[in-house]
This record gives C-alpha cells, sequence and structure tokens, in this order.
C-alpha cells in the first residue's frame, strides 16, 4: 500500500511540474508578444498614413505572410520625435523578437536602441538611419550620392541647366533628407555653375504646408524655375503649389514622392520627375532582414532575396545593407507602379 501511495504521488507531482512548464512557457510567449511562437519584427515609420509608408507596409506584410512571422507596424500621427519614442518603448516592453525603426531624430532615438538591445531584443534602422546607434543593420533604399544626383539631372534636364532654385525637406533631423541636400549643393557647385540654392525650407512630413511653403517661396524669388520637394509628402506639395499657381512649364518641380501620388502631376506637367525605390520592396527587404536578425543569420555581401529583390549588397564594416538604385519615376512610366 505505501508503494501504491508513493507512485500515486509521484504522478500527481509529475502532473503538478507539466502543469507548472506549461504555464511558463504560456507566460513567455506572452510576454514576449507572440503568443503562436512566430518570430515577431516590428517596424516604427516616421510617420503612420502616408502613402510612403503605408507603401513599405505591404511590403513587410507581403513578407510576413511568405516567411511565417509576425509584423508589426506603428508609427506616429505626425512626425513627432517624442511620440515615435512612446511607441518605441511599448515595443521594447511586448519583447518583440526584432524592433526596426525609421527615426524622426536619430540622436534621441540611439538611447532607445540601447534599451532594446539591452532588453535582448534585435535592434535595426531602415529608410532613416541612426548611425551613431547600437543598431545592428541599416536597411537603406539607395546611396545619398546617386540619390542626390538624380534628383540634380533630374531637376536639371527640366531647368535646362540653369536658373535660381530651392528646397523644401521634411523634417530637419532626417539623417537620409540632409545627405541628400549636402549631395544636391555639392553637385550644383561643382558641375551647374548657372544654378543657384536661393533657400532651403522644413514643411515636416506635411504636405498641404509644404504646398503653402513653395507658393511663399514663388512669391518671394520672382525668378525662381525650380524647386525640389525631397522627400513623399514635399514632392506633391511643391507640384500643387506649381498648378495653383499656373506656372506650369515656368517652375519645375521634381522630387521624392510615391509613385500613385505623384501620377497626376507628371501628367500635367506641374512635376517633370520622382526620384524614389520600389518601396514595396524596402518594406519587404526590412521584415525579411527583421527574420535574419531574429535567426542570428549573417548578412553576405551580394545577394538575391526572392524573384523580384535582386543585387542586394552588404557593407560589414558600415553594417549598411543597399536595395539598389534608384528609380526615375515619370509620365511615361509611372503608371506601372501601384502604390
Amino acid at each position: 500500500m505505501l508503494r501504491n501511495r508513493l507512485l500515486k504521488g509521484a504522478v500527481v507531482l509529475s502532473v503538478g511540474v507539466l502543469a507548472i512548464t506549461g504555464c511558463t512557457n504560456k507566460n513567455d510567449a506572452a510576454a514576449s508578444g507572440d503568443e503562436g511562437g512566430k518570430t515577431t519584427v516590428a517596424f516604427v515609420p516616421k510617420l503612420q498614413g502616408i502613402p510612403y509608408f503605408e507603401a513599405m507596409n505591404e511590403g513587410g506584410k507581403q513578407a510576413a505572410e511568405e516567411l511565417g512571422i509576425e509584423w508589426l507596424y506603428q508609427g506616429p500621427t505626425t512626425a513627432d520625435a517624442a511620440a515615435q519614442a512612446d511607441i518605441v518603448r511599448s515595443f521594447i516592453q511586448q519583447k518583440v523578437d526584432t524592433l526596426i525603426v525609421a527615426p524622426n531624430d536619430p540622436d534621441s532615438m540611439a538611447p532607445l536602441l540601447k534599451q532594446a538591445q539591452d532588453a535582448g531584443i534585435k535592434v535595426a534602422t531602415a529608410d532613416t538611419d541612426a548611425p551613431n546607434s547600437v543598431r545592428q543593420v541599416f536597411v537603406n533604399q539607395t546611396t545619398e550620392e546617386n540619390h542626390g544626383k538624380a534628383l540634380n539631372e533630374s531637376l536639371m534636364k527640366a531647368m535646362g541647366g540653369s536658373g535660381d532654385f530651392a528646397i523644401v525637406s521634411c523634417s530637419e533631423t532626417a539623417a537620409n533628407l540632409n545627405a541628400y541636400i549636402d549631395v544636391i549643393k555639392e553637385d550644383m557647385e561643382t558641375n551647374y555653375k548657372g544654378v543657384k540654392l536661393v533657400d532651403l525650407v522644413y514643411a515636416g512630413e506635411d504636405q498641404s504646408k509644404a504646398a503653402a511653403m513653395a507658393t511663399d517661396l514663388m512669391n518671394a524669388h520672382p525668378n525662381l524655375k525650380g524647386i525640389v520637394g525631397l522627400c513623399s509628402a514635399a514632392a506633391p506639395g511643391v507640384a500643387q503649389a506649381v498648378k495653383d499657381a499656373g506656372k506650369i512649364g515656368e517652375v519645375f518641380t521634381v522630387g521624392g514622392g510615391t509613385p500613385m501620388s505623384m501620377a497626376p502631376y507628371l501628367k500635367d506637367g506641374s512635376a517633370s520627375a520622382s526620384v524614389l525605390w520600389d518601396v514595396q520592396n524596402l518594406g519587404y527587404l526590412t521584415a525579411w532582414t527583421g527574420n535574419e536578425l531574429a535567426e542570428e543569420k549573417t548578412l553576405r555581401a551580394s545577394f538575391d532575396v526572392n524573384e523580384k529583390i535582386k543585387g542586394v549588397s552588404y557593407d560589414a564594416t558600415s553594417k549598411v545593407e543597399l536595395l539598389g538604385p534608384p528609380l526615375v519615376f515619370t509620365k511615361e512610366n509611372v503608371d506601372q507602379f501601384k502604390y
């Protein structure tokens, strides 16, 4: 009888241990923000709701479906560094596997990326870098030099290689936009002696504000011949301002707008070109890279992701992953792209 009681006690103890273990595993999964056991990749854009980052989100969702991971997407509703930081903190608390940010303010984001890393989360940046942070990879769309020169070439072709121009940028602290500005200035000074940059203004990620600023620029500089709308919100904004002012063919605009947002302006001539890249592919590559980091894989110097995303490069020294060269959208090819 004693032997039977001991056996029964052992069975009860074993069941209890299994129940405790099961609860612990469930709690661990819940704490990690993923109850289904999938790898969680969180992306925090500079601004949620604008066509550019929504296109990145579409690419990320496609990658998540094909890779079997969970893609989390949330950004601030205004281009506000503090609001973005709150979202990053939330993802840190959720203990996602990989956290990827397009920082509005790289310097203020750096400590948060360190906090995420200290919590055991893989960290990266995409679209916009925080080079002085602990980010493990920067998923870059194209080189600053290639993008800046492509904008210059498109603008100079429209302006005939001479005249006054202005730049309407977005965030004053966005590393990629500021790098493009530096390239534009240097390239203009070196290669286009008959061109003068008369003003540089910042509209945040606000299309209406960009349009108002472009209107002010045209009023303040009667000889203005060109405007660069540097980001996806500024590009359609400056084109709209030219259209509203009745200056199509007098003031030429180029920028970095998404194809669908720029199509009407390219077709009516208020915009001459839009220089960008395949934004959905950038979103796909961002999610794919997040999964690679979570699985602690080493990126190769050159590789293909799939049939659509080929020739991606990675520099181990700078930890920059490069999608490829920029695309120039014009009235002839813009309808080929549905984002």
